[in-house]
């Protein structure tokens, strides 16, 4: 399933790429090679569908990457275990007594 989404999000940014080329800031870009402002709507509408494919593609690439980063497993927590001292104590034994191994004498 992450194979899918990885490729999804490349090839919508592959065409976000080639859409944002065909627009031009300035209005000229693809639009304008459509003829003169006399047209019947030819240029406004090519505009629209520019400007809807673009934020349509960003917007795909965003879910999509939302939805990869929400799939991936989660990391395994390590798993420490104490390590081993020489000291060990007596549970037997008050905490601050010392043991002595003559019983006193």
């Amino acid at each position: 399933m992450e194979l899918i989404f990885s490729i999804l999000i490349i090839l919508a940014c592959i065409l976000l790429i080639f859409v944002v080329y065909i627009q031009n800031p300035k209005g000229g870009g693809l639009s304008s090679d459509f003829g003169s402002a006399a047209q019947l709507g030819g240029v406004q509408k090519t505009n629209e569908f520019i400007d809807k494919l673009t934020w349509s593609l960003a917007g795909s690439i965003a879910v999509l990457s939302l939805l990869l980063t929400l799939r991936q497993p989660k990391p395994s927590k390590p798993n420490v275990q104490p390590k081993k001292t020489e000291q060990t104590q007596n549970p037997n034994q008050a905490p601050n007594q010392k043991q002595n191994p003559t019983n006193g004498k």
